[in-house]
């Protein structure tokens, strides 16, 4: 398997994505910090993931929420 040191997100699939962030912030707070249907019109995890898998940019933007709300240690330094 190759090894993606760079990459925060490796490793890391887009159903745990957004368990985690429904989790930290909830589906109203979530849709109010990016502004998708599917986390305004009735969200599902199962509705969300066919919407982020098939939307670049919006994918974008959620996994750069899970990097900002993680704090993760690829943005540290040491």
């Amino acid at each position: 398997m190759d090894q993606q040191p760079n990459n925060p997100l490796h490793g890391i699939k887009l159903e745990q994505i957004v368990v985690e962030l429904e989790q930290h912030y909830g589906w109203e707070r979530l849709g109010q910090l990016i502004d998708i249907n599917c986390f305004q019109a009735n969200p599902s995890v199962k509705s969300s993931l066919k919407f982020l898998r098939r939307t670049p940019w919006a994918r974008s933007k959620v996994e750069q929420l899970y990097l900002d709300t993680k704090s993760s240690p690829w943005g540290k330094k040491d």
